[in-house]
């Protein structure tokens, strides 16, 4: 495209304050700021979604430097497989030349209008500025000089927020944190209470709530060789040798709310317990009250377990391969628990219920070895050998004994506001955990966050939204605080809620620094991580940048299902990227923490968590346009709707019109959204709700156990794929067959048989359709409403 003279405006990706305009003078191809690639769909990847994050210079005056361009030769390639949208907030959108829009709204008779506005306006500004030329010369002589406050899209905010942020301080605020003469959790949500009306929240409040929890047993759970007489803990431990030791391992090696009881079979290998695991099994043997013995990873654990109850088994052992065990990290005789619970108070009648008919139980590698017989030892040098039972391998008969605990207990929430003024109706909620056993520095970053963001309130800053810092308690066994806080709110939660940022367990290692984010909140995500790369090449170690949408196990479960809130977080782990389509599920177990000390000793990893997750909050609780991008959305739905040959024309048609819809939503037909000059801050407002509600389109009334409600999280894949699609073929193919666990289908999971992949993509259908609708809604607002100024 050639011109003569063209005026734009853009948005620098380092700052989030006011607009400049540029005169451009151009007699070639008009080149933005931003990669064509990044709009373009991109084939996935070996891996896991990754976004491609590129250093976009910012050659607007005025806009600071964020730092110097990073050296290419010093920077890791990063894998294409995340489409991301242009990073400019309602820039003018640059189009594919290989996409055509069929999108006809126009908003001509708007330029047009304001063309006419602009030379009334230029001269009443002239004869306005030369008035108040004369006024300021009046009065310039007895006005006092007040201190000039950096402005929310300050950048200087932003560094001066971060200069506050430091290791040694949360280093001494976890000493304090986990020096407490009582560790129960009452002792230390009611100690996060002190601290937080300490540091300046006015309005801070600590619930508690009476709850059904599933404990140890007085005695351990044990595995009987029948034929030997062997009886082992879930360690490997040989019950006669049990000592001292045992008695905490104890507390880190069942599976809460299983069934109870005893029961006897042959051990079964199902590997990774997939469809063709199960169908392979079922091929050689009845699998009719036998006892499964399967690797965590690859899929949720209440997935296998409901398709293993389905099959007949009667009991699971749940063990770690030593092949996908984070590198460094020997678990080959340790056990780990395991929750059954999918979120919030559990659904029993009374004690000696359960959540599941199946009895479960985690062990160690070095048990499930014995157990199958297996021939491998595990990691060797460069390679590893996975664990599993020999062909023709005679199957040992076991006799399973788990005897779990209900007990009635209290857990305590805290919860407390940063009372915005603008918008203080609109909730930007940051979540964190005070589990006496899975901390992990976590209420330490969190109260770093807060001192660090009233330190700047009391210099005069004053945020747009409300911050809601939460720190839940019972999150180990079901995430059972924020899922009960979210249901008593969540009427006002319904409209209020903007974003939820968690710091469910901000560091788990130093391998590898992963963000998760809704589609919503991609781009912000792949912004802060650019910075902080940045900042990682110029001080050395850099772990490898990794942005995704999965779904992850933690506490933006309620958040993200039942309220469609977008989510982020940002953690260190030690499992590399590249793994991740093995590894994703591996966070359910819970092993004893280590602690943050240990695993990050000069909490520098601690220290880079809270920098980002505090811009992140300065962003969403600052920008006058919330930093959500609609494009995204629409670029994942389409990099999930690749393969045309197994979707129909309509899906296909409904997702390209909502391309074009929410192309021309980021458009420069809408930036003055963008400047609230330019907008009454009532329409403004207007247009962030269309941002924040478009993920409720997307929420689906049923999904197999364990999997996401929410469309827009995705489970680990070499192909990107909607996860009800994925499992729906998977239940069709089990359930369309004349096998005979067919016979133990439950209520619930004779209608999931019926859900096929027709009707998951009916349902897909529909959500675009809502969206669709929402978006025109939004795009209604600036041609039926007119603007703010005047």
């Amino acid at each position: 495209m050639s011109c003569d003279f063209m005026a734009y405006s853009k948005v620098c990706d380092a700052q989030t304050g006011p607009l400049d305009r540029e005169v451009l003078h151009c007699s070639g191809s008009l080149e933005l700021d931003w990669d064509l690639d990044k709009e373009e769909l991109q084939e996935p990847g070996a891996s896991i979604d990754h976004t491609q994050m590129q250093h976009g210079d910012c050659q607007r005056s005025g806009c600071s430097d964020p730092g110097p361009d990073p050296d290419p030769e010093f920077m890791e390639p990063i894998p294409n497989s995340v489409s991301v949208s242009p990073h400019g907030r309602f820039e003018r959108l640059q189009e594919d030349p290989n996409y055509i829009s069929h999108f006809t709204r126009t908003a001509g008779h708007k330029g047009q209008r304001r063309l006419h506005c602009f030379i009334f306006r230029y001269f009443f500004a002239g004869l306005g500025i030369f008035v108040l030329g004369i006024l300021v010369g009046w009065f310039t002589h007895t006005s006092p000089k007040r201190p000039t406050i950096p402005s929310p899209e300050s950048s200087d905010l932003l560094e001066e927020l971060l200069r506050g942020i430091k290791a040694d301080k949360i280093d001494a605020l976890q000493k304090s944190f986990s020096s407490l003469p009582d560790d129960s959790e009452e002792s230390r949500a009611k100690y996060l209470y002190r601290q937080w009306v300490g540091l300046g929240l006015t309005d801070v409040h600590l619930y508690n709530q009476t709850v059904l929890l599933s404990l140890p047993g007085s005695t351990p759970n044990t595995i009987t060789d029948r034929s030997s007489h062997q009886c082992f803990l879930p360690q490997g431990t040989p019950c006669d040798q049990r000592g001292p030791t045992d008695l905490l391992k104890q507390q880190f090696s069942y599976a809460a709310y299983s069934a109870v009881g005893s029961v006897q079979g042959e051990v079964v290998d199902v590997q990774y317990a997939s469809m063709e695991d199960l169908r392979r099994a079922q091929d050689s043997l009845n699998l009719t009250s036998q006892i499964a013995v399967v690797k965590l990873g690859q899929a949720p654990l209440l997935y296998k377990l409901s398709l293993l109850s389905d099959f007949g088994f009667r009991g699971v052992l749940v063990y770690i391969d030593p092949c996908d065990s984070p590198p460094g990290r020997n678990i080959w005789q340790e056990a780990f628990r395991v929750t059954l619970n999918p979120g919030g108070k559990p659904s029993i009648a009374g004690p000696g219920q359960s959540l599941t008919s199946v009895l479960v139980q985690p062990i160690s590698a070095f048990l499930a070895k014995t157990l199958l017989s297996s021939p491998s030892v595990g990691r060797g040098g460069d390679t590893c050998t996975p664990l599993s039972m020999p062909p023709n391998k005679e199957r040992k008969k076991i006799t399973l004994t788990i005897g779990n605990q209900m007990a009635y207990k209290k857990i305590y929430n805290v919860v407390g506001y940063l009372k915005g003024k603008k918008n203080p109706d609109r909730h930007v909620l940051v979540g964190s955990r005070h589990d006496n056993d899975q901390g992990g520095g976590t209420s330490a970053i969190m109260t770093q966050l807060i001192a660090a963001l009233t330190e700047q309130t009391k210099q005069g800053w004053v945020p747009d939204r409300t911050t809601v810092f939460c720190s839940w308690g019972g999150t180990a066994l079901g995430n059972i605080g924020s899922y009960e806080w979210g249901k008593d709110n969540s009427v006002v939660l319904q409209s209020s809620a903007v974003a939820y940022v968690s710091l469910n367990s901000p560091v788990r290692g130093t391998e590898t620094l992963r963000a998760t984010a809704s589609p919503t909140l991609l781009q912000l995500t792949t912004d802060i991580q650019r910075r902080q790369l940045l900042s990682c090449i110029r001080g050395g170690n850099c772990p490898g940048p990794n942005v995704s949408s999965l779904q992850l196990p933690g506490d933006v479960s309620f958040f993200a299902n039942e309220l469609a809130v977008p989510t982020m977080e940002f953690a260190f782990e030690q499992t590399k990227a590249e793994n991740t389509e093995t590894t994703s599920f591996l966070s359910e177990a819970q092993f004893s923490a280590q602690s943050p000390g240990t695993l990050d000793p000069l909490f520098k990893f601690h220290e880079t968590i809270a920098k980002m997750t505090a811009e992140a909050i300065l962003r969403l609780v600052s920008d006058p346009v919330l930093p959500f991008y609609p494009l995204d959305i629409v670029l994942d739905v389409q990099n999930k709707l690749k393969d045309k040959n197994a979707v129909s024309p309509s899906l296909l048609s409904s997702a390209s019109s909502l391309r074009d819809r929410a192309a021309f939503f980021q458009s420069e037909a809408m930036r003055p959204a963008n400047d609230p000059k330019e907008r009454d801050p009532s329409h403004v407002r207007m247009l962030n709700d269309v941002l924040r509600d478009l993920e409720k389109s997307f929420i689906v009334p049923q999904t197999p156990a364990g999997v996401y409600r929410n469309l827009l999280y995705s489970l680990p894949g070499k192909t990107p794929q909607f996860s009800i699609v994925k499992f729906s073929q998977e239940v069709a193919q089990h359930c369309g067959g004349t096998s005979k666990p067919a016979k133990h289908c439950s209520a619930n999971k004779e209608a999931l048989c019926h859900s096929t992949k027709n009707q998951s993509l009916s349902l897909i259908l529909r959500a675009l359709r809502s969206a669709e609708r929402l978006v025109d809604f939004g795009l209604d607002l600036f041609e039926n409403y007119p603007s703010g100024s005047k």
